[in-house]
């Protein structure tokens, strides 16, 4: 029988599943543990059925579009995750920081706004336990042509 975290009950209630963890793109790991912490690599927006999420914000992507790119990412993070706990995100005591990074154009300013999303869904999966410190950079591009990229760490039990 497949057990579903708490986490992933959660999420499933909002109508998300965590997509299979997808593998690294270039020359390093997915994520790394040390310790009780998880730092999870950059994650990039995937739709479900494998397309990459592309756009620049302000130009070809918008600010809508971003956040729905921001929520991908998180859910990618959160697959990096389940996998660093063995298949169970329980074992997930707090989510610590996110650093997000937002490709745009050099007048946008509301790169806080499209990584709250990822915040948000971080949120809803782990209550009390997902409010995180965090960074929203906006930069003039991102590997690959995404509009978004996000990494993390966690702490686990």
């Amino acid at each position: 029988m497949n057990h579903l975290s708490l986490p992933e009950k959660r999420l499933a209630a909002l109508g998300y599943v965590l997509p299979d963890p997808p593998p690294p793109a270039a020359n390093y790991v997915p994520f790394v543990v040390v310790g009780g912490l998880v730092y999870v690599s950059g994650q990039i927006p995937m739709e479900p059925e494998g397309a990459l999420v592309l756009g620049r914000v302000g130009e070809q992507c918008t600010v809508a579009q971003a956040q729905d790119a921001a929520r991908l990412v998180a859910l990618a993070l959160i697959s990096q995750v389940k996998v660093a706990c063995g298949g169970d995100l329980d074992r997930v005591v707090r989510v610590v920081k996110l650093g997000g990074f937002v490709a745009c154009t050099p007048d946008f300013r509301l790169q806080s706004r499209v990584i709250d999303s990822a915040s948000d869904l971080m949120i809803a999966a782990f209550e009390g336990a997902g409010r995180h410190a965090r960074a929203a950079v906006g930069v003039t591009s991102l590997p690959l042509g995404v509009p978004v990229e996000i990494d993390g760490i966690f702490q686990i039990r």
